[in-house]
This record gives structure tokens, C-alpha cells and sequence, in this order.
């Protein structure tokens, strides 16, 4: 049995912080998890990070599957959740519980993370009593990024707050194990965090939340482009990688590269 799970996560409110990265290969999963990271989420995001998609929309089925049975085999200890890609369970909780049974069954996740509030009430309810345990995501949901009007800080004025409030109670009674709570001002998400009996696990939330997600790429500096202003970098491996590819370049342009020490000795002979 692995280490950590949802219910696990979830007993996790209020005692200990839950740091979360998202991954979304075989290398980096082992790395996050033999770091000690408790959950490990692939994110549509991949979208954008690995196939450049210019939004998480386009993603399928079947590219969330490939990523996280990748995610999976690098894993030992952490819960393993995957994003339900637009319009894997927005169309029927028929069809829903059939993409996310896909996960847990084929792609050996161990969770399924679907965007909404309360009027996710029944989907959550049916995933979860189906055994299919449920990461809620309220606020910033990038699967809405049209009707939004883009990538917008969500809950500023006092009733969207409070709908984020009573999303999250919502949530938390149909039977999520957690919630991501992305993009809101840091004293709205302390109202979420205090009102919800299940971990909030912000990303661009603030300090108060029960846990924090970053994107791998952001985290490990790997992006390219200028990071949203919550992330903080904790290396700069796009520079270092870059660096690497040209050291080795130019070796292979003057013939330094490979060395002696590269090659194989012909077999000696026979006496």
C-alpha cells in the first residue's frame, strides 16, 4: 500500500501543510515522490507545459491517460490525481464515471481532480460513492477560461466570496477528499480554508490555505515565459538545460565529444 492516500489527504486538515506538484512524466514523478512530495497531480496543464496547446482545452482522454500512466509507474508513496479534461465530465455523470473509472483502471491514478462548485454536488457525490475518490477545484478554473474573460483573480467582491465559501461546503459534503482553491485574494481563501472540514490546497491563494500546488515547470524555473506572480521559482533548470545542450553541441562540432573515455576497447588478443 502506498504511503499516502485520500483519506489520508484529507486527515491531513489542520495538522500538518500538504505540499502538491504537478507532473507529468515517469522521470519527474520519481523525483517528486523520492522528495517526499504527498500528492502528485497531473494537470491538464501538460497542455500548455508539454504539448503546447495555447490553453488546457484541447487536451483528451487519451493524452490525460498516457501522462498519468507515467506519473503512475514513477510513483511509490504519493496519491496520484488526475485532471478530467474538458468535456470528460461536463456531458453526462453517466459518462463521467466511466472517464474516471479510465483512470484509476487503465492509468493507475488514484484519484481524479473535475472543476466547479456546488452545482458539482451530484457528480461528486456519485463519483465518490462509485469509489472513485475526488480532488474539487473552485475559483480560477482554467476550463472556463472563456466564459471568464481569461485568467482573472476570482472572489474579489463579497459575494463571489461567499459563493466560494458555500462552493467549498458544497464540495466538501458530496464527498471531495480536498480542494484546489486557485487565484483569489490570500483573506478570501483564509474564510475558504476555515470553513472547509476538508484541506484547501491553494495555488495563488496565500499562506493561510492547508497545502499549496505549483506547476513543475514554474517551480523548477523551466518556463520560459514570465510565471504567474504566486509562483517563486526554486531553481532555474530552463537556463542550466540550455547551457548543457550547447556545451554538448560544440563538443560534437570540434570532435571532442565522444572522448576516450567514451568508448569501447576492441577485445583483446588471444595468447
Amino acid at each position: 500500500m502506498k504511503l499516502w492516500n485520500a483519506a489520508k489527504i484529507k486527515a491531513s486538515k489542520g495538522v500538518s501543510k500538504i505540499p502538491c506538484v504537478t507532473v507529468y512524466d515517469f522521470a519527474f514523478a520519481r523525483l517528486a515522490d523520492a522528495a517526499g512530495i504527498p500528492l502528485l497531480l497531473v494537470g491538464d496543464s501538460l497542455g500548455m507545459t508539454v504539448l503546447g496547446y495555447a490553453s488546457t482545452l484541447p487536451v483528451t482522454m487519451e493524452e490525460m491517460l498516457h501522462h498519468t500512466s507515467a506519473v503512475a509507474r514513477g510513483t511509490t508513496d504519493a496519491l496520484v490525481v488526475a485532471d478530467m479534461p474538458f468535456l470528460s465530465y461536463q456531458i453526462s455523470i453517466a459518462e463521467a464515471v466511466r472517464n474516471a473509472g479510465r483512470f484509476l483502471q487503465e492509468a493507475g491514478a488514484d484519484a481524479v481532480k473535475i472543476e466547479g462548485g456546488a452545482f458539482r454536488y451530484e457528480l461528486v457525490e456519485t463519483l465518490t460513492q462509485n469509489g472513485i475518490p475526488v480532488l474539487g477545484h473552485i475559483g480560477l478554473t482554467p476550463q472556463s477560461v472563456n466564459v471568464l474573460g481569461g485568467y482573472k483573480v476570482q472572489g474579489r467582491t463579497r459575494e463571489a466570496g461567499e459563493q466560494l465559501v458555500a462552493d467549498a461546503l458544497a464540495l466538501a459534503e458530496a464527498g471531495v477528499f480536498a480542494i484546489v482553491l486557485e487565484c483569489v485574494p490570500p483573506d478570501v481563501a483564509a474564510a475558504v480554508t476555515a470553513a472547509s472540514p476538508v484541506p484547501v490546497i491553494g495555488i495563488g491563494a496565500g499562506p493561510v490555505c492547508d497545502g499549496q500546488v505549483l506547476v513543475m515547470h514554474d517551480l523548477l524555473g523551466l518556463s520560459e515565459s514570465t510565471p504567474p506572480k504566486f509562483v517563486k521559482p526554486y531553481a532555474a533548470l530552463a537556463e542550466t538545460v540550455r547551457d548543457a545542450f550547447r556545451a554538448y553541441a560544440s563538443e560534437v562540432r570540434v570532435g571532442n565529444f565522444p572522448g576516450p573515455e567514451n568508448c569501447y576497447p576492441t577485445e583483446a588478443p588471444a595468447q
